[in-house]
């Protein structure tokens, strides 16, 4: 079902579509379009899908539509946000592409801006805000709320989508082969991105369910083999394969996550023989340089025991270095300087 309020097939180009999967998310869903509608940028259009919600996050979806020429509103039977996403990127007519969560609100420069960086050096991709840009050039996958995408580059690889059925990750599984098709990135730090934080989450909810999960990171790796192997990318981006691996099931996974030992033991053979067998062969010198020691550890491990004795004596050590590091920079006498010093120390230690 499809419910629309203006001419979707006007020649006048629209600046960002702004995709916003929708479901169960009454008591958010207001906030959220509102932010779109203040933004300094009014060159855009509202995607909003409908995941077959339950509540009455529908009737509010329809109440904008019919307020606004520039929001379209599409029902689906209840399928994923993954679907969801796909589905409202159908429909989107923008240059470029933002996906934004129905829980979460955006700062009103915030579409400005980075359409504007986009647009200075023609950038397929623009990494938005701080904590994203900050891993560069370790970036290799970052969530929705992170990335403004030329819709073109989308249209070039059309087999670039969230995948169906796999949450979470989808959206890393997205922007990694994204970063995989093009150096042309650029980076908005000042990007600002509230992000609404409650029990009900999909991911949260995920999350604390170990043996779903550890049920879906096999379809994780079967999807990037698949699609490094059909572009032949094994050789030239082993090294992007291998980060996107270190960043997503190993530190966010295994080292986060509440696994039993049975759990982790699964989990730790899986990774070890992905790395060994479609990665590590491919990586230089210099690349395994760039990996952190607790991984490089873990693809080397004798077993997962043997990597948890390691890693549990590596993190002592590095909080030891952490708190006498912190113990001379209060001898810095400038305030502003100490605090950059501070954050520069606490950034380097509590990073994995």
């Amino acid at each position: 079902m499809m419910e629309k309020n203006g001419c979707m097939d006007c020649p006048c180009p629209i600046a960002v579509s702004v995709v916003i999967p929708v479901y169960n998310v009454e008591k958010y869903l207001d906030e959220t379009i509102q932010s779109v509608l203040d933004q300094e940028l009014q060159d855009f259009e509202i995607i909003l899908v409908n995941d077959g919600s339950s509540d009455s996050s529908a009737e509010i979806c329809r109440k904008y539509a019919s307020l606004d020429a520039r929001i379209y509103f599409f029902d689906q039977k209840n399928s994923g946000v993954s679907v969801a996403r796909n589905n409202g990127l159908i429909h989107a007519s923008g240059e470029y592409i933002y996906f934004l969560d129905s829980d979460d609100t955006i700062d009103p420069a915030f579409l400005s801006v980075s359409l504007a960086i986009a647009k200075q050096q023609n950038f397929d991709l623009v990494i938005l805000g701080e904590p994203y840009c900050s891993r560069a050039p370790r970036l290799t996958a970052v969530p929705t709320c992170g990335l403004l995408i030329k819709r073109t580059l989308l249209d070039t690889y059309p087999d670039i989508r969230f995948p169906a059925g796999i949450q979470p990750c989808e959206d890393g599984l997205f922007s990694h082969r994204l970063f995989l098709v093009t150096d042309k990135i650029g980076f908005n730090p000042g990007a600002v991105y509230f992000y609404r934080q409650h029990e009900n989450q999909n991911h949260t909810q995920i999350n604390r369910q170990t043996d779903r999960l550890l049920k879906q990171i096999p379809m994780w790796l079967e999807l990037l083999k698949e699609f490094y192997k059909e572009h032949d990318f094994f050789a030239s981006k082993a090294l992007k394969l291998a980060l996107f691996i270190e960043h997503e099931p190993f530190e966010f996974r295994y080292l986060k996550m509440a696994f039993s030992d049975l759990e982790k033991e699964e989990l730790f053979k899986l990774l070890q023989i992905f790395m060994q067998e479609y990665v590590s062969p491919h990586l230089t010198k210099e690349d395994k340089e760039i990996l952190t020691v607790p991984f490089s550890y873990f693809v080397e491990a004798r077993d997962h025991r043997d990597f948890d004795k390691f890693y549990a004596t590596y993190c002592k050590r590095r909080s030891q270095k952490l708190k006498q590091s912190l113990f001379w920079v209060r001898f810095i006498p400038i305030a502003g300087l100490r605090r950059k010093v501070r954050q520069r120390i606490r950034h380097k230690y509590l990073d994995v």
